[in-house]
């Protein structure tokens, strides 16, 4: 790892976070070697992760926070991890909607991303139970005119319902309309995913409006960082079997690749060197 003093700051905490919840903890000076940066440099980032509440700070170096399956990070401080990866699995997951389709988004910051990619798939049909996936068409459609950059408008339809600490909107009014309509296709991000608890979040009322997209879906899709993978939330709200794709990105292990092809029909990690398109993969 010796060209990892040209890292970005944002690609350099997420190789630090990663170390701390692989080993159960990291050392400054292990990872200073690591990483080849200064010691100041990795106390910098360190003191970055526990203002975003992901590590604990400790006497030469840091340990990983232990969540409670009810504790519900709120949607700025999901915000600032693993953005690169975000960002990869929103390319790949964006290549597989198809023009003119009716598609729904769950919130979440990965499908947070994944909106900004999909501006650029003409004449969807977009159902979100996300204030801020709302937002990002919204804004598009402000913004459009002659000239614009996008090539078609979608239109929006927000659920209404009870707003969770992450923005999304839950409850018997989500549920109701969600459960009404029909999707190609599904975008769901996860707070956990695992194969004895499936798919899982903290929040009861969310996993019962989730529930309403996995059976309103033709196709579902689960747009998911590696970081999700073992970890479970209070409520699990389907099973593995019921996930037609997994989109996740470099960061997931190769013996967790494995366990969860033999899981799921189809594994797609985005952002590997080399890695065609996935729209060439089907």
């Amino acid at each position: 790892m010796s060209d990892n003093h040209n890292l970005l700051a944002e690609q350099r905490r997420s190789l630090i976070l990663d170390e701390v919840r692989r080993h159960g903890g990291a050392r400054v000076n292990d990872l200073t070697r690591k990483l080849n940066v200064s010691d100041m440099t990795v106390r910098r980032d360190l003191d970055a992760l526990a203002r975003q509440g992901v590590i604990e700070k400790v006497h030469g170096g840091a340990v990983p926070v232990a969540e409670a399956s009810t504790h519900e990070p709120g949607f700025e401080a999901k915000s600032g991890l693993e953005l690169s990866a975000k960002e990869d699995i929103a390319r790949a997951a964006a290549a597989m909607a198809v023009p003119g389709s009716a598609i729904a988004l769950s919130g979440g910051t990965t499908t947070y991303a994944l909106a900004h990619h999909l501006l650029d798939v003409p004449d969807l049909t977009v159902v979100t139970n996300s204030t801020r996936v709302a937002d990002v068409f919204h804004l598009a459609q402000q913004s459009g005119g002659a000239g614009a950059r996008h090539p078609g408008a979608a239109m929006v339809v927000l659920t209404g319902g009870v707003r969770t600490p992450s923005d999304s909107l839950v409850g018997p009014v989500a549920d109701q309309a969600i459960r009404s309509l029909h999707f190609d296709v599904v975008f769901l991000g996860v707070h956990g995913i695992s194969v004895e608890a499936g798919l899982s979040t903290p929040n009861l009322a969310e996993a019962e409006t989730n529930r309403g997209f996995v059976s309103s879906a033709r196709r579902l899709v689960v747009v998911a960082d590696h970081t999700k993978w073992g970890t479970v939330g209070l409520s699990s709200f389907a099973r593995l079997d019921q996930v037609d794709t997994l989109v996740t990105d470099a960061g997931l292990a190769r013996e967790d690749r494995e366990v969860i092809a033999e899981h799921l029909p189809r594994l797609v990690v985005a952002g590997e060197p080399g890695d065609p398109p996935p729209a060439e993969r089907d």
